[in-house]
């Protein structure tokens, strides 16, 4: 998969997020068919186009750890935005294992032309 439809493949997946829940940057990969692309899925995000519209303050690292302070625009902003969508977190700050979306939801199903 080349870079952009890469790209692109992540930001449909995490459009499909459902409010109130997280996904890590490996369940994306899985779920657009890259399962080593868990790093790349980070950089799409890093650089999305549409943050209004591609949540990306929903994925979180595999153990429920936020992204640090930077990437959201202030310390605590990503916490904050999952908390408004009732998402919780444990004693160390990482979001509970029942907030964490199915991978088969998110799954994207390329049609070839």
């Amino acid at each position: 998969m080349q870079e952009r439809g890469l790209f692109a493949a992540v930001y449909r997946a995490v459009c499909k997020i459902p409010y109130g829940k997280v996904a890590s940057y490996g369940q994306i990969a899985r779920a657009i068919g890259a399962p080593r692309c868990a790093r790349q899925v980070g950089w799409a995000l890093h650089g999305n186009p549409d943050p209004e519209h591609i949540p990306c303050y929903r994925v979180v690292n595999r153990a429920g750890r936020v992204s640090p302070a930077f990437a959201f625009g202030g310390e605590n902003v990503q916490i904050r935005l999952l908390e408004e969508e009732g998402v919780r977190f444990d004693e160390r700050g990482l979001v509970l294992p029942e907030f964490f979306v199915d991978t088969a939801a998110l799954e994207i199903h390329e049609t070839k032309p």
